[in-house]
């Protein structure tokens, strides 16, 4: 659960920062804001740290050559103070999803990050702040890092690690500024959403969630591990409890310099994580999933196991004019609308039923044929055709093809815990 005392440390830590200067804490507003709220950069005569973009390009010229961090260093001849132990990820943990994650440069900078699977996500997110004096109106340092945080959910654990890192930090500064005494602050916080979860929902954080620490200590260890859990209380699907958590991970990032007030930014990052213990319907009996991803089932018309079942999702979704049922505008979901996965037994048989009686109507007795009635959206989802709504197409198709086809339906929804009611999209390649 997420820990009360959370925001009063953060503004307390800003107060902290704020000290040495008889200015008035003019973030205390922003540390408080609704975690959904956006961070607005403050208008460019504000004292402290503004986001460069709030500041006048003229301005700007004489703060335009950024500095690396560690030879910045060296000129003031500072020693880094030790801090807290942090571990550095293996290299073979990110490597991949970091090479992946620079490609998405949009999508990484975001709020969210890049989520790339169910499992996997990053977030990269270039800083760029100008420190203006006590009065608000004169620069006199600037600021570059990128925050990056991986994260990993695990098929088969109730657990999802969170490797955070501030890195590439550059400087520049106007005397008597002194950047080796600027600290940079992450604040990790995690809330559950009871109402999307089952009964008893809880979330184990671990035992450090911030570090509030002086550039150099970044500079020297950029990475840090946060592993959250969720207490396993063994098998009870078979009673309708899949120990399902829906949660967020959240991260504050703060800013500070002994001289100004200190810059802060909530929600700096957001991560939607569902833990459950759904049992053999999810693959894995356990396992946690990051929620942001977006979920596709993709079939190719080229594959020939799956050919015919192929054209007959193409023919859905991009013609469905050609489709039976056969009624003026009719469209079929699954390419802009998701489908949701239907765990119920009896209504997938219903689904089939009815899609079997259209087969019927249209083609007659196909029985020694060697074909089959092949339905979409799928008997297994809440689109089925007894929806109500006639969005749906039949086909006959080879009894083979079909076969596989439903296969890999089947290996999409475990290969990625879709449980029921979980959102899916349907892509067809050529």
């Amino acid at each position: 659960m997420q820990h009360p005392n959370h925001r009063i440390r953060l503004v307390r830590w800003a107060r902290r920062a704020a000290a040495a200067c008889a200015v008035t804490l003019l973030t205390t507003t922003a540390a408080t804001a609704a975690p959904t709220q956006a961070h607005t950069p403050r208008p460019a005569t504000t004292a402290g740290f503004v986001n460069a973009s709030s500041v006048p390009k003229s301005e700007l010229q004489e703060l335009n050559h950024p500095v690396p961090f560690a030879v910045y260093r060296r000129s003031h001849g500072k020693q880094t103070r030790h801090g807290h132990t942090v571990r550095r990820a293996p290299a073979d943990e990110q490597s991949d999803l970091r090479q992946q994650c620079e490609q998405q440069t949009a999508a990484a900078k975001t709020q969210a990050g890049w989520i790339k699977s169910r499992f996997e996500s990053c977030q990269k997110k270039p800083y760029d702040l100008i420190l203006r004096d006590k009065n608000g109106t004169e620069a006199i340092g600037r600021l570059w890092f990128d925050m990056w945080t991986l994260g990993f959910a695990y098929d088969g654990s109730r657990r999802v690690d969170y490797l955070a890192s501030v890195e590439n930090i550059r400087v520049q500064t106007a005397p008597p500024e002194d950047a080796t005494k600027w600290s940079i602050g992450q604040f990790f916080r995690d809330d559950v959403n009871a109402s999307a979860s089952d009964p008893n929902p809880q979330i184990t954080a671990p035992s450090t969630v911030q570090r509030d620490e002086p550039l150099g200590v970044w500079n020297d260890k950029p990475t840090w591990t946060l592993t959250y859990t969720s207490p396993d209380l063994g098998a009870q699907f078979d009673s309708g409890n899949q120990q399902k958590v829906a949660g967020t991970v959240s991260m504050d990032l703060g800013v500070s310099s002994p001289s100004v007030s200190p810059y802060s930014e909530v929600d700096a990052y957001h991560s939607g994580v569902r833990f459950d213990y759904a049992g053999p319907v999810a693959g894995k009996h356990l396992g946690t999933v990051f929620t942001g991803a977006r979920v596709e089932l993709v079939m190719s018309r080229k594959d020939p196991a799956v050919k015919e079942s192929a054209l007959h999702l193409y023919d859905a979704l991009k013609h469905p004019e050609r489709t039976f049922p056969s009624f003026a505008g009719k469209t079929i979901p699954g390419e802009k609308e998701p489908l949701h996965r239907l765990i119920d037994k009896d209504k997938q048989k219903a689904n089939r039923k009815k899609s079997i009686a259209e087969c019927n109507k249209v083609w007659g007795d196909y029985s020694g044929s060697g074909l089959e009635c092949d339905e979409y959206p799928f008997a297994s989802t809440k689109e089925g055709s007894t929806k109500g709504d006639n969005r749906y197409s039949v086909r006959l198709i080879t009894g083979t093809d079909n076969n596989a086809g439903g296969n890999m339906i089947l290996a999409m929804y475990s290969a990625n815990r879709v449980l029921d009611g979980d959102p899916f999209y349907v892509k067809i390649t050529d």
